[in-house]
């Protein structure tokens, strides 16, 4: 990583450049961010993982710019444009736009209104006209350029052909297109109307059948419902921005005078804005918007799910779930206190009274039968008809009736991971089950499925797929990490968020767990297959081993600074045990 990089990330982030350097060298070497984080705070100055999580993803930024920077530069090598000075350029340009600017006249174009004039040899009679000599006549000028068998067969269309290649120069010139740029972000429209005949069919998208918001301030929602609108065949989007004010900054950048070839200039000035500059930056912000839409979007699933996986876990309890249905029945399972399935049924309370009444019974009889302590229901199709069901039943104690959202269920029960474990049971009493875990277990239960299949966000579809799924796996690594896993009872799917495991660690160590038993010391994990040294160092700290030999090991203490307990021990006169049940410590 450059030094420049350094400087540049810790004035953005207001930090000292050590504090960026040693993080990135931490990242290089493989190091997670909750083991930075957490374990690594002495090397990092305490930066958080919010910080840290910034500086990964700037690093990322700056590396993508590099490797465009040096695409470009091996281009223009390849075809001898490259000159020192261009090059100087293209490594002082600090942003992708920038650089794209520098880049775009040279780009390999498709064949254009500009190629074909220089086809046609008008060229030079285009860069007599941009001079803007008060003493040159271009219409006379013109005439010398005339050739029917080139395809120029007048002075006027020598004339079209220049003013073309001018149009294109003032599109591709980069302090145009950084000032045109501006415009467009400060002052430019999102407008939208409806497309004809499909007012009815798009309904849905009623409130912007004709609708214009400024783009400094339209909120990510709508963007992305504009965006969708578009999309699916019923909106017409458009990005603009005041024509007057573009056509004077352009004049002010490229016309000189009043000449006559200054009047070509300006013409070709209007041609250049409205084909080509325009269109060019009604696509450029289309793109950084739906971008800057899309991270906003991300954040607050990203919170949400962040909330979700927190929720506080019931815990150890008898429970009883019940997934909802009206015509199909609710389908009812009880668990035990380690969320193993004890039995399932179906009751159908929603049909009659009659069959209501019974039903009532039975579910009674249930909870006795297998010590129910709570009942979790989904919050789906006739959730809350269910929990006014199971709150009018007469149990002999009072059983607690909780919602759970029941998002998700449905994917989780026809996954390969539900499959595996109930492979004798159906769709149906594997989503129910998943419910009862939620309320038992959040965390646990909820990362056996793709976190973008929870239900904590609108437009998951309509934003980018790959950085939902960073944003999102960022969240539940956090959130697996900040609690800890217990490694004796640990899922697979829960394994695989563990800082430094992965899916075929965390498969790994459930094999070892299942032909050896339960682990007995940390240390015990580095005799899992292909689990090295630093995967036991990126996850020792954040699994646990209840009722291990060491205490530490069922602790957030790393075993890397098991000797710095021990010592505190000792000084203190007592074992590390003791030390850890008194709070004074």
């Amino acid at each position: 990583m450059s030094r420049e990089h350094v400087i540049k990330i810790a004035s953005e982030l207001s930090l000292r450049p050590q504090q960026v350097a040693a993080t990135a060298e931490l990242l290089e070497g493989g190091a997670t961010i909750p083991f930075i984080a957490r374990y690594r705070k002495e090397v990092t100055a305490s930066l958080d993982e919010v910080v840290v999580t910034a500086i990964r993803d700037r690093l990322n930024q700056l590396k993508e710019l590099d490797d465009r920077r040096e695409s470009i530069i091996k281009s223009l090598e390849e075809r001898e444009l490259l000159t020192d000075e261009l090059k100087e350029k293209i490594m002082q340009a600090e942003t992708m736009a920038e650089l794209e600017d520098i880049y775009l006249p040279y780009r390999p174009k498709r064949r254009t209104r500009a190629t074909i004039a220089r086809e046609k040899g008008l060229e030079p009679l285009a860069e007599m006209i941009y001079a803007q000599n008060p003493a040159v006549d271009p219409a006379a000028e013109a005439e010398a350029f005339v050739d029917e068998s080139r395809g120029v067969e007048s002075a006027e269309d020598a004339l079209a052909g220049a003013r073309d290649i001018i149009a294109e120069w003032v599109s591709e010139e980069q302090t145009a297109r950084a000032r045109i740029r501006e415009l467009f972000s400060a002052k430019g429209f999102f407008q939208t109307k409806v497309l004809k005949d499909k007012e009815e069919e798009g309904r849905k998208f009623e409130d912007y059948f004709d609708w214009q918001e400024p783009i400094a301030r339209a909120p990510s929602h709508r963007i992305l419902a504009m965006r969708r609108g578009a999309r699916e065949g019923f909106l017409r989007l458009q990005i603009t921005a005041p024509e007057e004010q573009a056509l004077l900054i352009l004049e002010r950048l490229f016309v000189k005078g009043q000449s006559a070839c200054s009047s070509q200039v300006n013409e070709a000035i209007a041609d250049s804005y409205k084909r080509l500059l325009s269109p060019s930056m009604e696509t450029e912000i289309l793109a950084v918007t739906k971008l800057t839409a899309d991270k906003e979007a991300i954040r607050v699933f990203a919170e949400n799910l962040r909330q979700l996986l927190l929720a506080p876990a019931l815990g150890q309890k008898n429970v009883m779930a019940i997934d909802p249905g009206f015509r199909t029945g609710c389908k009812v399972v009880c668990l035990d206190r380690q969320g193993q399935l004890k039995h399932s049924d179906v009751i159908f309370p929603h049909q009659s009274e009659k069959k209501a009444a019974s039903d009532a019974e039975k579910t009674a009889s249930l909870c006795e039968k297998f010590d129910i302590e709570a009942i979790a229901i989904g919050n789906g199709t006739a959730g809350r008809e269910t929990e006014a069901f199971i709150r009018n039943i007469k149990f002999a104690r009072n059983i607690p009736v909780i919602m759970v959202n029941e998002s998700g269920a449905s994917i989780y029960s026809a996954s390969p991971a539900a499959r595996e474990e109930f492979p004798d049971k159906d769709v149906t009493v594997r989503g129910s089950v998943s419910i009862g875990r939620r309320l038992m277990d959040p965390l646990s239960e909820l990362v056996k499925i793709d976190p973008k299949s929870i239900g904590v966000g609108q437009y998951q579809h309509d934003v980018d797929q790959s950085l939902l799924k960073h944003g999102l796996d960022d969240v539940v690594i956090s959130c697996v990490n900040n609690v800890g896993v217990e490694v004796n009872t640990a899922s697979k799917q829960l394994l695989t968020y563990v800082s430094g495991l992965g899916p075929q660690l965390a498969k790994n160590i459930i094999d070892y767990r299942n032909e050896n038993g339960p682990f007995k010391a940390r240390k015990e994990l580095k005799k899992v297959h292909r689990l090295g040294a630093k995967a036991f160092e990126q996850a020792a700290g954040f699994l646990r081993i209840r009722d291990a030999d060491n205490p530490l090991d069922s602790s957030a203490v790393h075993p890397e600074s098991y000797h710095v307990v021990d010592a505190m021990a000792a000084d203190a006169g007592c074992s590390v045990a003791q030390m850890m049940k008194d709070n004074s410590f």
